[in-house]
Order: structure tokens, then sequence, then C-alpha cells
């Protein structure tokens, strides 16, 4: 006779199935909803955080590295941040609670809340696979967030910014946006944290770029030091559209940034820039799944890391080409400075290919900084510490630069140069 057993539960697992059933009548959703928020919960009870076993978290084994998990409630009073960019609008979610009054010329703008209320959100309240814990916890939890539509033909003059601000405890939002046929558009997804409480974050950003569409997606993570940030990207590209995406990590105790990309139409073109900045005794983990499904598309991925202390660095990069998309045009690299013996980063580029007629490649470096360019610096009177910070701000800065917004990148350039007068 087999017995069957039930994995035995974490601290952070039991602590997720306590929270979800004290919060359960006052999470937002019809029946739908509640039905979807249960099937989810289910299976995390059924089989747990995902652990090293799982070849998608090889290298970040949530049930181990979660600890614990705080509470809902926060009593921290919030304020929206100034934005990037002089004069973007901002959509603020404080606290896991969106402004019911914003507004955006040209933008259409709802609730997410609504949506859990109506039950329209229940289809989307889904896992992509079986190892999408991200996608699992979200919709187990998730109450609020913007939901955004660009129409098609519009074209936004300035960056339009959403802030995902907290104080601590549990935050869980969602953010459904599409983009018309032939608009244009920059969003910048900015999560932070002020005070000092330690809080569980998880983030789904469910994105659709329509035909002929060209957009800027940058996502800036600045979490607390004892954070833990759970975030994802779903992105479906049409055809003749261009994606720039751009992702910075500074922050945060436990990272896990997953990029799932879908491009669906011909002549699409994605261009991925990333920038993961590790210091203290962190452990940040950037995981892409790029689907090329049809022919004459092209994309270029490059991730630049710097790991000081004893942090730990993970980028797993996976370009899947299908059999019919025929003259795809796929590059991947991921480079990295590792400044500190301590340190750890592992890097898992991968090409799955089915088509014939292909331009695919990837690479992967880690080194140190140059000895004979810290004592050119050196040389000519720059302290050692400031001549590193240099090295090391060049090295990242180089594909800041490729946003064509100058404003933007001046204050991307500033929170790099922030992060390292802390840690170089």
């Amino acid at each position: 006779m087999n017995i069957q057993t039930q994995p035995r539960l974490s601290a952070a697992e039991s602590a997720l199935i306590d929270a979800y059933n004290a919060s359960f009548g006052d999470l937002p959703g019809n029946g739908a909803v509640a039905s979807a928020r249960d099937r989810l919960l289910d299976d995390l009870k059924t089989n747990g955080l995902p652990t090293r076993r799982i070849e998608a978290w090889h290298y970040t084994d949530l049930k181990t590295l979660l600890r614990a998990v705080p509470t809902e409630t926060s009593t921290a009073v919030i304020d929206a941040q100034t934005p990037f960019v002089a004069g973007s609008p901002v959509l603020a979610v404080l606290q896991g609670k969106i402004d019911t009054k914003a507004s955006v010329e040209g933008v259409v703008v709802g609730a997410f809340a609504d949506m859990l209320r109506e039950g329209t959100a229940a289809p989307g309240l889904s896992v992509i696979d079986g190892d999408d814990a991200i996608g699992r916890i979200n919709g187990s939890f998730v109450r609020d967030g913007y939901v955004l539509e660009v129409p098609a033909d519009a074209e936004l003059e300035t960056p339009l910014e959403i802030q995902a601000i907290h104080g601590g405890g549990q935050v869980h939002t969602r953010f459904p946006v599409s983009f018309g046929a032939n608009s244009k558009a920059t969003v910048i997804e900015r999560h932070a944290a002020t005070g000092d409480g330690a809080a569980f974050v998880s983030s789904v950003s469910d994105i659709s770029i329509g035909d002929g569409a060209d957009v800027t997606w940058v996502i800036v993570q600045q979490q607390g030091a004892d954070d833990t940030h759970l975030g994802q990207i779903r992105i479906r590209v049409g055809a003749d559209a261009k994606l720039k995406l751009f992702v910075i990590n500074t922050g945060g105790k436990l990272v896990r940034q997953e990029l799932r990309i879908d491009v669906a139409g011909e002549n699409a073109e994605l261009t991925l820039r990333g920038v993961n900045l590790l210091g203290g005794d962190t452990h940040t983990d950037v995981t892409l799944v790029l689907a090329h499904n049809v022919p004459n598309t092209s994309s270029t991925e490059v991730f630049r890391n710097v790991v000081f202390d004893r942090a730990r660095g993970v980028f797993q990069g996976m370009i899947k080409v299908a059999l019919d998309a025929q003259k795809t045009d796929a590059k991947m690299s991921c480079n990295t400075l590792l400044l500190s013996d301590d340190a750890d980063f592992s890097a898992k580029p991968e090409l799955e290919i089915f088509a014939d007629d292909v331009v695919c490649g990837h690479g992967a470096t880690v080194a140190d900084i140059d000895d004979n360019h810290l004592y050119y610096l050196m040389a000519r009177g720059i302290p050692e510490n400031k001549a590193r910070a240099m090295l090391v701000n060049a090295f990242v800065a180089e594909i800041v630069e490729e946003l064509e917004d100058e404003q933007l990148v001046e204050a991307l350039e500033g929170i790099i140069s922030a992060w390292l007068v802390k840690h170089a």
C-alpha cells in the first residue's frame, strides 16, 4: 500500500496559509474569483514553495530562503514620491491601494479591485506553468492595482510612472496594461519602501502590446533591506511592434524578478537591458523566458551585474525559438563584476531552437576590475575607492545610456551613483 504524504510546511508556508484564511472574507472578488484563489492556495498547500529540486528555482530555493512572512497590516504613513522625470503623471499605489480618483490624459485608467469584484479578473488569476510560484502567491492575495489602456494611435508625451510604495507588511498588486495598435508610450514601474518595517511584496504586470506599437517599459526595484520582492512581468508583443524593456534592481533582501515574454507578431523587435546592483547579504534572481513564436523577429538581451560583500546573484535566461519561427535573430549576454571573495553569481543562459534558419547566440562573463584600469586612474590622483566606483559606474552606465529620454537616463544614473557611494 502506498501512502501519499504532503511535504512538511515551513514557517513561511504556514504563515501564508494562515494569512489567507484570516483575510479571505476581506479579499475582493465574486464567486469565480474566490474559486480561483482557492485553487491557487490549494496548490501551495499541496506542493509548498519551490525548492532547488525544481529546475526553474534551482538557484533560488524559496522554501529555504523565505524564512518569515510579515502580517498584512502596516501603520506607516506613506506618500507618493517625486517622479523620476519632472512633469510626469504619477499613478500611486500606497500600501497596496490605488487612488480611485487618479487619471492620466490620453489613458483609460481603472481599478483592478473592480475587476476582482466583477469577476472579470478570474481567468487571469492563473499560473503560467506548474512552477509559477509568483503567479500562485499573487493570485491568492492580490487586492488591487491599476488597469491601464493606451488607445490605438495615441502617443504619451511624457513617461507615465506607476509607483508601488509600501511601509512594511504584505502588499500584493497587479497591473493589466494594454497598448493599442500604433501607440507610443514610456512607462516606469517603480517599487520602493519607506521606513524600516520588513515587507513581503508580490507584483504581476500583464502587458499586451498591439501591432505597430512602440513601448518603453522601465522596472525600478528599490525595496528595503529586509524586504522580499517577487515580481513578474508577462508581455505579449504584436506584429511590427517595438519593445524596450529595462530592469534595474538595487534593493531587497530576497528578490525574484521574472520576465515572461511572448514575441507573437512578425517583424517585432525586442530590446532588453538589465542592471543588478547587489551588496550586503542579499539574494537577487532574474529569470527570463523569451519565446519567439513567429518568423522574422529579433531580440537582444544584455544584463550587467555588480556584486559586493556576501551577496548572491542569479541570471537564468532562456530563449525559445518555435518550429515556425524562421529568420529569428536573438542574442543574449550576461556580464558580471564579482568584487568580493565572498560574493557569488550564477549565470545560466540557454537556447532552445526548433527552427533551422536562425541567428542565435548567448554568452556570459565574470571578472573583477582590471588592475591596469584601476592603476591608470589612481596614478592621476584619484583615490582607490573613487576609482573603483568610476569603473563600476562606467560598466553599467553604458547600457543605461541606450534609453532615449535624457531625464530618465539622468535619474537612473543617479540611483546607480547613490548605490555605489554606499557599497563601493
